[in-house]
């Protein structure tokens, strides 16, 4: 995957300096595992958008849940 990340085409982000720090302070921490702000940031924005994907529903599983919860009463 590293080689990947420094592959790839980049763009940049702005974010408040107050963030960086402690991003910054995060990398340190990771003792190793984080190389930059960069490569921690990929990271937990990859994680995040991962995590969404996983809880998206198909429209027939809402239609499903929406049954479920009308016969529950919680839904009308």
């Amino acid at each position: 995957m590293e080689v990947e990340f420094l592959k790839e085409e980049k763009v940049a982000i702005h974010i408040p300096k107050r963030l960086y720090d402690k991003i910054l302070e995060e990398v340190k921490k990771s003792q190793g595992e984080f190389k930059s702000v960069d490569e921690y940031v990929q990271f937990v924005l990859e994680e995040l958008l991962r995590e969404e994907e996983e809880y998206t529903y198909t429209p027939e599983e809402e239609e499903e849940i929406k049954k479920r919860l009308r016969a529950l009463g919680y839904i009308s």
